[in-house]
């Protein structure tokens, strides 16, 4: 008897708004109720696509063409979809997944200011047509979690500082196009308000996902 398909989950957000310790404490929760998980990030996820994350972050490349910047971004998609997501979905696995589609719709979509079209054509043609099924965006005051993000890039080791050099009106323009995607797509993006205490943020999302992704055997 052939596996049911495993399900697909992202974290949208701005930086700093607590997305990964989000996907880690739900990755636990899912595997505690017998779900095998695979987590990965956007860009990288692959050997491929870390290298490919080293030249997006690093402040190194700060000059680099927006256009540029969204091929990278579906490259490194292309490889993880390859590598890593299509063929843990096939198996019956679940997908998590930091960042997808969305975070290129709204930073070089919506901060660069490429438009939606542009990015949405593109990822019919890199994708072939694959979407999360259900994506938790995490909403956050912007000019925290830019801060967030600067602080925490500032004492790691490595240098993922590029995106974090960018101005105000940059984020703004990053979050309002997260929002326009939620309100756009319902059925598959659900708002999550980042700012309360890590716990109660852990409690609604897992509500969420068991309303939105429950199924037979599987009680979260």
């Amino acid at each position: 008897m052939q596996k049911a398909r495993g399900r697909f989950i992202t974290f949208e957000g701005l930086d700093g708004c607590g997305k990964s310790t989000q996907l880690e404490k739900l990755a636990i929760v899912l595997r505690e109720r017998g779900i095998d998980v695979v987590t990965t990030r956007e860009p990288g996820g692959t050997a491929i696509g870390e290298r490919i994350r080293e030249v997006l972050l690093s402040s190194r490349t700060e000059g680099l063409d927006a256009h540029a910047e969204m091929a990278l971004m579906f490259a490194s998609r292309a490889e993880l979809i390859a590598e890593v997501i299509k063929p843990a979905l096939e198996s019956g696995m679940w997908v998590v997944c930091d960042r997808f589609t969305d975070s290129t719709e709204a930073y070089q979509g919506g901060g660069r200011e490429l438009g939606s079209d542009t990015v949405l054509r593109l990822h019919e043609l890199v994708c072939g047509g694959l979407w999360p099924d259900l994506t938790i965006l995490m909403d956050s005051d912007v000019a925290s979690s830019v801060r967030r993000a600067r602080r925490r890039n500032k004492d790691a080791a490595q240098d993922e500082n590029r995106f974090e050099k960018e101005s105000q009106a940059f984020f703004t323009r990053v979050h309002d196009a997260f929002l326009q995607i939620a309100r756009r797509e319902p059925q598959r993006v659900v708002v999550i308000d980042a700012r309360p205490p890590i716990e109660v943020v852990h409690e609604e999302i897992v509500r969420v996902v068991k309303e939105r992704l429950a199924f037979e055997g599987a009680h979260l």
